[in-house]
């Protein structure tokens, strides 16, 4: 989630013990064992939390791994200082430019984008939309030099967007404007191809196209059909209309891209006592975030197009209005883009919440297949889909993909992660027999699984969950399956949990956190890999031992590639750190960290050297989105809301002093000068 996006509130209201506690809990156990709570504060400082994955568990629960074979994967290149230009900053012996910023044309429709941003409502939805999110590159062929890049657009900046701003009339919005936000914001496919060494978009290519705020979408698994989604548009409760503020993503084994819809529910208003589903969500009371609302009863407004945001019931029915129209928000959402023909498809068996990222776990013949996926809210949770099928490498190249998505993504089980203070965790199911923390059980308190997913975060609750510090992105590693999770920070954790052991509330600086799940699906092993900090941090506060070169916070965006390499971005609000540097990308090999003994330990102030800042963006911006072609020589970032950038196609220019240029939301692509593997 961008930190222009989201508004900082606590909405979770079931008191479940926060993570803070439990770590709280966990060190002072690990601190008794070790002599006493100085020698915890030494461990967090020093070593970091190595105990974590050595309590006597099985190797299935354990992330434990043997030491990589000679010769082990190094990174190639050295961390680079801080930076607060307008302008890119990349590795020594690397280039980067500007690939598809806001306004690129997908198809003759598209127009050419104009600098005062008199595009209309019409070419923006056929062009490529504003705040460049989560990515996926699909190879045509196998191939590293030509394929399709599927990428979110999360939300808008309204003066850019626009040659004067957002504008209200009399308390209304300008209906052509609505349309032109709407179309501003969701999902894209575009061909890409390299001409000559450089990327570059294939114009009016048959596979480019985009998915807005307003795009016909399918809905499937435990809600379609069923009277939660019935409205005026589908009164079947089949299908909707649109997807909004995609932020982190995914993809699938079988070649499908997975779009998150995240800060959707101020896009929505009910002006009526709202169910607690929606109370629970975050769906406003008065204006919706842009006022969408407002256009309706325009002359020019077809088919409710607007009506839809106002979900205050007005009719007879649920299919006589769009009470329900915020129910069929909140999902994860399957896109082939390798069929143009196709519809997106809301997968609302993977629950329905502010989706931050939905990875899917290394796919196992004769295995179910694992989805991860965070809730991006304060003191919000961590879930995982289990599906009932079991996974046929037949699968991995399917003549029908979103049949294919529906046999592994429509039936399974939804979990909710509960972290203990031993080092270890359960999954809890979401479903009907599931007992809750005062005796009842789901099925009594939501009535069937429709229910539970519709009240995804109030289930959570009352199984008693682990609340989180802002569950973000989560990435899986492809050499032995340890699941990472970024928390990007948490201003609602009060001083009240700060103690010798844990001593960050508010957490404002970020952690990540990995785990291994058991061989059942029912338990996990885990602890902390990275505390984001301050190099100048006192060592309660830089508890990885941090310097200069690599101290970050608000982890966000994060991925592996497939080496091995793991790739972290930021979205940075914290002082200390905004004072040195723009957001930026850091690169560290996991499997490298390890004791005498072979076993992984996280990074520590003995060996963060091998954690190393790669990249980092112009002022104002998020760096979020990566992408890898298949030969690692390429790799795909995003740099969102930049302040005044791009001026030109390289990334690396900075804008000329007393310059100001409307700022694009661009792709930027990283490659070695010498051709060769990005990192190594």
């Amino acid at each position: 989630m961008s930190r222009d996006t989201g508004d900082n509130l606590d909405r979770n209201p079931s008191g479940n013990l926060p993570m803070a506690s439990v770590l709280d809990s966990y060190l002072s156990r690990r601190s008794v064992m070790r002599g006493g709570l100085g020698a915890a504060i030494a461990m967090i400082a020093g070593t970091g939390l190595t105990g974590c994955f050595d309590s006597g568990g099985s190797s299935n629960d354990s992330p434990s791994t043997e030491p990589p074979a000679e010769p082990k994967l190094a990174l190639g290149f050295q961390s680079i200082a801080g930076s607060r230009t307008d302008a890119c900053v990349v590795a020594a012996g690397y280039s980067a430019y500007v690939l598809a910023p806001w306004g690129t044309p997908f198809n003759s429709a598209g127009g050419t984008w104009k600098a005062d941003g008199s595009n209309t409502s019409t070419e923006q939805e056929n062009s490529a939309g504003m705040h460049h999110d989560g990515m996926h590159f699909f190879p045509i062929n196998g191939s590293s030099d030509d394929g399709l890049m599927a990428i979110n657009y999360e939300y808008i900046d309204e003066d850019a967007l626009h040659p004067n701003g957002q504008t209200t009339v009399n308390g209304r919005r300008p209906a052509e404007e609505v349309r032109k936000e709407i179309n501003a914001h969701g999902a894209g496919v575009i061909r890409i191809s390299k001409v000559s060494g450089r990327w570059q978009v294939v114009d009016n290519d048959p596979l480019n196209r985009r998915f807005t705020t307003a795009t016909v979408m399918d809905i499937s698994g435990p809600l379609r059909g069923t009277d939660h989604v019935k409205t005026k548009f589908s009164i079947n409760g089949t299908e909707t209309r649109g997807t909004n503020n995609n932020c982190g993503n995914g993809y699938t084994p079988w070649g499908t891209y997975l779009t998150c819809e995240e800060n959707w529910p101020s896009i929505f208003i009910n002006t009526s006592p709202r169910p607690a589903d929606q109370s629970r969500i975050g769906v406003g009371t008065s204006t919706g975030r842009y006022g969408w609302e407002t256009a309706a009863g325009d002359a020019s407004e077809q088919n409710d197009e607007f009506t839809r945001f106002n979900i205050t019931p007005s009719g007879a029915s649920a299919t006589d209005d769009y009470r329900n129209e915020a129910s069929t928000y909140g999902y994860i959402v399957e896109i082939d883009p390798y069929d143009s023909s196709t519809r997106a498809v809301k997968r609302t068996a993977l629950g329905r919440i502010r989706h931050e990222g939905c990875w899917p776990a290394l796919p196992v013949v004769g295995k179910p297949v694992v989805f991860y996926t965070g809730d991006d809210s304060n003191n919000e949770y961590l879930y995982k889909f289990v599906s009932d099928a079991v996974w046929d490498a037949a699968d991995a190249n399917p003549s029908d993909r979103l049949a294919t998505g529906a046999k592994y993504m429509d039936s399974g089980t939804l979990y909710v992660a509960r972290f203990d203070a031993d080092g270890t965790g359960a999954w809890i199911p979401l479903v009907a027999a599931t007992q809750t923390t005062d005796g009842s059980t789901l099925g009594t308190k939501f009535t069937d699984l429709p229910g539970i997913i519709l009240n995804t975060r109030g289930a959570a609750d009352a199984v008693g969950a682990t609340p989180m510090d802002r569950p973000e992105w989560t990435a899986v590693n492809p050499l032995n399956g340890d699941v990472y999770l970024t928390l990007t920070n948490n201003s609602a954790r009060t001083a009240a949990a700060v103690d010798a052991a844990n001593p960050r509330g508010p957490n404002r600086h970020g952690h990540v956190i990995r785990w291994h799940d058991s061989d059942d699906q029912l338990s996990f092993a885990w602890d902390i890999f990275v505390f984001g900090a301050n190099a100048s941090g006192t060592p309660d506060i830089n508890r990885s031992g941090l310097t200069e070169l690599n101290q970050f916070a608000s982890p966000d965006g994060m991925s592996f590639d497939s080496r091995g390499i793991l790739w972290i971005q930021t979205d940075n609000g914290e002082s200390s750190v905004t004072s040195y540097t723009n957001d930026q990308m850091l690169a560290v090999i996991p499997t490298n960290l390890v004791d005498a003994s072979g076993k992984q330990v996280p990074v520590n102030a003995q060996n963060q050297v091998d954690l190393r800042r790669f990249f980092v963006g112009p002022n104002g911006s998020e760096v979020t989105g990566i992408a890898f072609t298949p030969d690692n020589k390429t790799i795909f970032v995003n740099i969102q809301h930049p302040g005044n950038w791009p001026s030109t196609d390289v990334a690396t220019d900075e804008t000329p002093a007393g310059t100001s240029v409307r700022p694009r939301a661009s792709t930027v692509v990283i490659q070695r000068n010498d051709g060769g593997e990005i990192g190594v």
